[in-house]
C-alpha cells in the first residue's frame, strides 16, 4: 500500500516541476521512466481530459486534468456537487529499483459563496493492496482564490512497490462542494482542479531506493 498526499503546486505550460519539499533517501535512477496510462474513469476526468507527464530528473510526475470542477447553485445539475477520478498507472521501473510516492501536491480554483463549503480528498494504492484512507482538505465561503494543499508521507514510513513486480499505482482523488447555508437560487459555488491552459497540474513526488540484490 502506498502511504500518501495531497494536493497543491502551480506549474508552468513549459513542465517545470516546483522542488521537493522532502528529500528522498536516495537519489533517482538515471534512466528516463516512462509511465503509461491504463485506465481512466470519473466524471471528473473524461477520456481525453487527463494527461501524465514524468519530470525530466525522474523526481516527480504530473497528472493535468482540464475538466475538473464540481460545483452547486445557479446553473448547476443535480450530480455536479461531486466529481472524480480514478486513474491506474503503470509506472515502468528501471531495473533494480522501486519507489513509493513521498509527497503530492494539488492547486485548483475556487469561488465558494458565503455559506458553502468544498473538500478535496485523495488517496493510493499499488495494485493486489488494501486502498489507504482518504486525505481530507475542507474549504470555506466565502472565498475566490487560488486554493492548493500538501500531503506528505514521514521517510521513515514509506510502503514502496514491491521490487521486480509490475503493480500499477491506483490514484483516487475527489471534489466535493456543498450548498450550506449559501443562496443557491441567487449564486453559483465551485471548486476547480483542471487546467485548460495546462498550468495547473497535480504532482507526485518519487521516492527512491535500490532493490536488495
Amino acid at each position: 500500500m502506498i502511504s500518501m498526499l495531497a494536493l497543491g503546486s502551480l506549474v508552468a505550460a513549459s513542465m517545470s516541476f516546483g522542488p521537493i519539499i522532502i528529500q528522498p533517501t536516495e537519489p533517482p535512477p538515471a534512466e528516463k521512466i516512462v509511465i503509461d496510462v491504463v485506465t481512466v474513469n470519473g466524471s471528473g476526468c473524461p477520456v481525453g481530459t487527463a494527461a501524465v507527464a514524468v519530470a525530466p530528473d525522474n523526481t516527480a510526475f504530473t497528472v493535468t486534468y482540464s475538466e475538473y470542477l464540481a460545483q452547486v447553485g445557479v446553473g448547476s445539475k443535480p450530480t455536479d456537487f461531486r466529481k472524480n477520478c480514478q486513474l491506474a498507472l503503470q509506472v515502468h521501473v528501471p531495473e533494480g529499483f522501486t519507489y513509493a510516492i513521498l509527497q503530492a501536491d494539488y492547486r485548483g480554483f475556487a469561488s465558494l459563496a458565503a455559506g458553502a463549503t468544498a473538500t478535496q480528498r485523495a488517496n493510493y494504492y499499488f495494485q493486489g493492496t488494501s486502498p489507504t484512507t482518504y486525505t481530507s482538505h475542507p474549504f470555506s465561503g466565502p472565498l475566490e482564490d487560488n486554493w492548493q494543499s500538501t500531503d506528505t508521507s514521514d521517510v521513515t514510513s514509506l510502503s514502496y512497490a514491491p521490487c521486480g513486480e509490475m503493480r500499477y499505482l491506483n490514484i483516487n482523488t475527489e471534489l466535493r462542494v456543498s450548498a450550506g447555508t449559501s443562496n443557491t437560487t441567487k449564486t453559483t459555488s465551485f471548486m476547480s482542479m483542471d487546467s485548460t491552459d495546462a498550468s495547473i497540474n497535480t504532482i507526485y513526488h518519487f521516492a527512491w531506493k535500490k532493490c536488495d540484490e
